[in-house]
């Protein structure tokens, strides 16, 4: 697994051991990223059941100007931190070790351009998070939500404030991207 484009690209992330976490494969990163370009510019983005890092790291690479990490397993956040201190954006990077659920209710704060949303492949817990984007106001008008699920699986059930801009599938992997309508 590496960063596939810019700042630090040709990275290699590191990533952690066992079936905890589920790193997007390269071609689904390289191909996800190419629909996101629009989005980057200067973007802040939310990396949510963060994994390795890998998709807020990416998009720290393609010119995002800061990245929120939020992982509840403490030794994939350990991963991420060493993952966003190799590819030197520290100082663009905040992390929460929590419940990606209770971030979303605690974080009425902030808005995002960027929210990516990851998780172990369970439907409801998409539909959580996208209902409380919605509730708590976190996605920025313009701003896109990615839902990365398994096309074995349908599709999870998107609350009518969201419209679906594009969905693609690589494989098993389907991605999703959301707007606000």
């Amino acid at each position: 697994m590496r960063v596939i484009s810019g700042t630090a690209r040709g990275l290699k992330l590191l990533s952690l051991e066992g079936d905890d976490t589920r790193p997007t494969l390269d071609r689904v990163k390289e191909a996800l990223f190419s629909m996101l370009i629009p989005y980057l510019n200067h973007a802040t983005v939310l990396d949510l059941f963060a994994g390795s890092g890998a998709l807020g790291i990416e998009a720290l690479s393609r010119g995002s100007s800061e990245a929120v990490f939020v992982e509840t397993n403490s030794h994939a956040m350990d991963v991420v931190k060493k993952n966003v201190s190799a590819a030197r954006f520290t100082d663009r990077a905040t992390f929460y070790s929590k419940n990606a659920l209770d971030y979303l209710n605690h974080c009425s704060d902030k808005v995002f351009d960027l929210i990516l949303i990851d998780p172990p492949y369970r439907g409801e817990l998409y539909e959580k998070c996208l209902e409380l984007i919605s509730a708590n106001s976190l996605l920025h008008e313009e701003g896109v939500i990615v839902l990365e699920w398994d096309s074995t699986l349908s599709r999870p059930n998107v609350p009518d404030c969201y419209e679906i801009l594009k969905e693609r599938r690589y494989g098993r992997v389907m991605v999703t991207l959301l707007g606000l309508i």
